[in-house]
């Protein structure tokens, strides 16, 4: 879901329609770094570098998603 927030909230930068930007912008922050906190505290020598795929794989997902979607795509 961040990196869903995220592309929606550039793409609405990009269209300059800026309450749905700073909507998702919000948004977009509180789950980052609620995930960044929860990785962090939750790191050990053994989980650390999964947990760091893991998410880093959500995100690229999240991308591709979000760039496929009709979500904020204004019609022509």
């Amino acid at each position: 879901m961040q990196d869903v927030f995220w592309t929606l909230n550039v793409k609405y930068v990009a269209t300059d329609r800026p309450l749905l930007a700073s909507t998702f912008s919000f948004f977009t922050s509180m789950i980052s770094l609620g995930v960044f906190y929860d990785i962090l505290t939750r790191l050990d020598t053994e989980r650390s570098i999964l947990a760091i795929t893991v998410y880093s794989l959500g995100i690229a997902v999240g991308t591709f998603i979000a760039m496929k979607s009709k979500f904020g795509k204004s019609k022509k």
